[in-house]
């Protein structure tokens, strides 16, 4: 509504100029008619006083004293009194004035040899079919700049032409003002057209603003807010609506998601325990077994021997393997069961970095525990939060395929040593940014025999504890993994 009134408004508005414009032309057209006439009386009333006076024109100019005729004015250009044989007999201009010759004889210009315009009788008279000298041509009013009477006297016809400025015809008024026409029309469309755009624009803005807003939502991001800019008309109530709309939405996905993932979490329980109770048992009997077999069957040839400790070694590689998996599923599935207690987390680092002293070895991997400052102390489990860095480790010396290379664990304070901080780096093949996302998933691997717990662990155990984890990595130069623990509190003395 009130873009069409706006609209209106300016409709009104051009509406408006073009009429001032056009009763400006009006008026200036009638003056300019007004004018001209009084100019054209005034040069024909100095021809005729010369005629009946018998003085030059320009004697008669000066003793009129009419500002029409000045020096100054630029109305009337020529005043010239011509016979019906075309001879001008009188002029303003000096140069068309008759001469004397030596022989006292007097020499006439002829009207057909000065450049004159178009003719228009001055006055409306009774028809006539008497002749214009020759050099006196008849014009269209529009284009006449040039007006004649004729007047009749004891010599004969004379005509009193009066010539008017170049610029003072009717046409090239019309013209300038056509030209001035133009030019206020064009500003008043571009005004206007400025205008509406600027009101187009305060409109469009904020439907802009709601589809990007739209497509940002429909791609997930429900943190995306349309800005307001505070307006009380119904856009601004429209953005404010979209944006109580998003934050709702946000909220049903984040139910949906901890809904999913409580139902998700049932699944892999009740797996899980399938697991240990199928599985486990049948595997211990198979260890034992072929611990059996080693200790009593194993065959007396050297060679054969070497065959049968290679393959049972393999076979109870694999049954570990098949164990750490179901261990893998128990710990992620149960509920945790925290003992916290005051723990010294560089040595908690030191004692998971130890445990693999000779893979970094065999690895070439060049592994080192340090602290930056001082390192406030935490209540932790230490079984769950040693299980958390020993899968980060893990990670780090398959991401660098034991190819060598730095891995690192850097332990600092932040939020002014509210909360503990442990950095964990390596040097290896880094991770794709379109994989970050989804890292802690369960289930979710890049490695082609990952499981996909073992992040997924290690987040669960840093959520238990009311941490929080994050991770950075480039493609070709490392990764590595913050994870913040609250400080323990302090006791009053």
């Amino acid at each position: 509504m009130r873009l069409l009134l706006l609209l209106a408004a300016l409709l009104m508005l051009t509406l408006s100029v073009q009429y001032y414009v056009n009763l400006r032309s009006v008026r200036s057209n009638t003056n300019f008619i007004i004018e001209q006439q009084q100019a054209i009386m005034a040069g024909v009333a100095l021809g005729v006083n010369s005629l009946s006076s018998g003085l030059y024109l320009d004697q008669m100019r000066e003793q009129a004293q009419q500002p029409l005729l000045g020096d100054q004015a630029d109305r009337v250009k020529n005043v010239l009194i011509v016979d019906d044989q075309g001879d001008i007999k009188d002029s303003l201009a000096r140069n068309q004035i008759p001469q004397q010759n030596p022989d006292k004889s007097i020499r006439y210009v002829k009207v057909k040899d000065i450049s004159l315009p178009p003719l228009k009788s001055a006055v409306e008279l009774p028809s006539e079919t008497a002749p214009l000298p020759e050099g006196m041509t008849i014009g269209r009013q529009s284009t006449a700049a040039a007006f004649y009477i004729p007047v009749e006297t004891t010599k004969g016809r004379r005509y009193v032409i009066v010539v008017l400025g170049s610029e003072n015809s009717l046409m090239t008024i019309l013209r300038r003002q056509a030209r001035q026409s133009l030019l206020y029309t064009l500003a008043v469309l571009l005004v206007t057209t400025c205008l509406t755009a600027i009101v187009v624009w305060r409109f469009t803005r904020p439907i802009k603003s709601l589809s990007i807003g739209a497509r940002r939502v429909a791609g997930g991001d429900f943190a995306f807010r349309v800005p307001t800019s505070g307006r009380p008309d119904e856009m601004g109530e429209l953005t404010e609506l979209f944006n109580d709309m998003t934050v709702k939405l946000g909220r049903t996905r984040a139910l949906e998601a901890q809904l999913y993932n409580a139902e998700k979490a049932v699944v892999v329980s009740r797996l899980a325990s399938a697991i240990a109770h199928e599985i486990r048992n049948p595997l211990n009997y198979i260890n034992l077994t072929l611990d059996h077999l080693r200790a009593s069957f194993a065959p007396s040839d050297p060679e054969k021997q070497e065959k049968f400790n290679s393959l049972t070694k393999q076979l109870k590689l694999e049954v570990a393997r098949i164990n750490s998996r179901i261990t893998e599923f128990l710990n992620y599935s149960r509920p945790a069961k925290l003992d916290p207690q005051p723990l010294d987390l560089f040595a908690a680092a030191s004692d998971a970095m130890r445990i693999f002293e000779v893979q970094a070895a065999e690895s070439n991997v060049e592994t080192r525990v340090d602290r930056q400052g001082e390192v406030p102390g935490v209540m932790a489990d230490p079984e769950s939060l040693r299980s958390a860095l020993t899968n980060l480790i893990i990670n780090g010396f398959q991401a660098m395929d034991g190819s060598g290379g730095k891995l690192s664990i850097v332990l600092s304070s932040e939020d002014d040593g509210r909360r503990a901080r442990i950095d964990v780096s390596d040097s290896g093949r880094g991770i794709a940014p379109e994989d970050i996302s989804k890292l802690f998933e369960p289930y979710y691997s890049t490695k082609e025999t990952g499981t996909g717990l073992g992040l997924a662990i290690v987040k669960k155990a840093v959520d238990d504890h009311d941490g929080t984890i994050s991770v950075r990595s480039k493609l070709g130069e490392g990764t590595t993994f913050t994870i913040t623990l609250p400080a323990e509190p302090k006791s009053e003395v």
